[in-house]
């Protein structure tokens, strides 16, 4: 009977040191990207701190070259003062701007 009883005991204990274990582990997050912390807050996106990258993967209509396109703009004029200003940028027309407006802000 101590066989059974000492197994029993090995058991419980690999089970609970196998669950700490996890636990520990799915603790151990990382810290949000700063193009999460861009996206998140809010809930929309700031044109004058958001990169080509996030710009890219956020917006509709908008590719590499675009989203590039707005970064660039921004660095030589400065930062945005308005959504609408958006248009001002190369390739950025109206339709761009109607599907994205709810999803950009400026700070």
């Amino acid at each position: 009977m101590s066989k059974h009883y000492f197994a029993s005991l090995l058991f419980a204990a690999l089970a609970a040191t196998s669950l700490a274990t996890s636990a520990a582990d799915t603790s151990k997050t990382a810290p949000p990207k700063a193009e999460a912390v861009q996206v998140a807050e809010l809930g929309k996106i700031d044109l004058n701190s958001a990169d080509a990258a996030t710009l890219q993967r956020e917006l509709s209509g908008i590719g590499e070259s675009k989203a590039r396109a707005i970064v660039a703009y921004r660095e030589a004029n400065g930062p945005f003062v308005s959504v609408d200003e958006l248009l001002e940028v190369k390739g950025i027309g109206q339709a761009i701007l109607s599907k994205n407006r709810d999803k950009l802000r400026v700070d």
